[in-house]
């Protein structure tokens, strides 16, 4: 059985290219350029949540505190992905699992989700 992993992020290449290197691997991916999607495709928690920060005026990291205040989705594992430099703290700030520095390894990444797969 597959493990499914929602996809956050406004730029369609990354979600492209991070969708399809997960698929190789096996995973189920559902991607959303949308952040404000977010919260309504965890209505069904996914394995695990890869979201950028920023995302055309939606705020990751208030999606992310909205996250761990439902009782379905508080112990869902985030990987926060970013080009900003502090994305260390924010994760740490907003409660999120993981984070990775934009542009990143894919290789990091898959070792990431497979860690809370």
């Amino acid at each position: 059985m597959s493990k499914r992993i929602l996809l956050a992020d406004d730029d369609r290449a990354i979600l492209e290219a991070i969708k399809a290197m997960l698929e190789d691997e096996g995973y189920e991916v559902e991607a959303t350029p949308l952040g404000a999607r977010v919260i309504d495709l965890c209505d069904d928690p996914p394995a695990v949540l890869i979201q950028d920060i920023w995302m055309g005026g939606v705020d990751g990291r208030d999606i992310c505190k909205a996250l761990r205040q439902q009782e379905k989705t508080k112990e869902l594992p985030i990987i926060l992905i970013s080009a900003n430099r502090d994305v260390r703290q924010i994760a740490q700030e907003v409660g999120a699992n993981d984070f990775l520095v934009k542009p990143f390894d894919i290789d990091n990444l898959l070792n990431k989700v497979q860690n809370y797969t």
